[in-house]
């Protein structure tokens, strides 16, 4: 069985050092479920991409764009998500927050979440806690225990690697567990709802129907 894994990211320039990290922390989970065994996929969603379609969906009343729709498809249906965003005004970007504010509300039920960022100065490391870990907690999400910050002067130091690979090595835990009982002290929660995209509209009742059988 391929485990499907999203790498979001919301870097704005090209090259992006968010982008960068999020490149490494799927290299890692690469290597941590191969070593298992087992097979990884990934599916790269870049936000930046995806600023116009976000802005008509915010602004025409949920409506989604096609490419927007596929979006909210992959994720609700991947085994595992890792979600990068840099550091604005000491929190995770806007562009990043209107991403997941474009999601279903059962969309992260239970998915397994590595949270990361990047930010010019080690005086932002805190956005992993005081930010990103409410939001997926928020929507139900489970957040893996080891998050990483990487400020500029990280780029290529010991200290990165090795916390890259202690939450590549959670991630490739938590995603391998979803298609066994338990392992390695991870259990997925049974009772969770079933997650959903939120594309699969109810039908809309014609406004004449509405008013059949009233009078007045």
């Amino acid at each position: 069985m391929t485990r499907r894994i999203v790498v979001l990211t919301a870097g704005l320039t090209i090259p992006s050092s968010t982008r960068l990290l999020g490149d490494q922390l799927a290299d890692a989970v690469a290597a941590a479920v191969g070593a298992r065994g087992e097979a990884v996929s990934f599916e790269y969603v870049e936000v930046r991409e995806l600023a116009q379609d976000l802005a008509a969906y915010m602004t025409s009343g949920g409506v989604a764009t096609e490419r927007l729709a596929a979006v909210r498809e992959q994720i609700s249906a991947a085994d595992g998500l890792i979600a990068v965003t840099p550091v604005f005004s000491a929190s995770y970007s806007g562009l990043f927050k209107m991403m997941f504010d474009a999601l279903d509300t059962d969309a992260l039920n239970g998915l397994p979440v590595l949270v990361a960022a990047t930010a010019g100065s080690a005086r932002h490391s805190l956005v992993l806690d005081h930010a990103m870990r409410p939001l997926f907690s928020y929507l139900r999400a489970v957040v893996l225990p080891t998050g990483v910050f990487a400020a500029t002067e990280d780029f290529g130091s010991t200290g990165l690697a090795d916390r890259v690979a202690r939450a590549a090595a959670e991630l490739a835990n938590a995603v391998v567990v979803a298609g066994s009982d338990h392992v390695a002290g991870f259990a997925p929660d049974p009772t969770a709802r079933r997650r959903t995209s939120g594309n699969d509209l109810a039908p809309v009742t014609e406004f004449a129907d509405l008013l059949r059988g009233h009078s007045g």
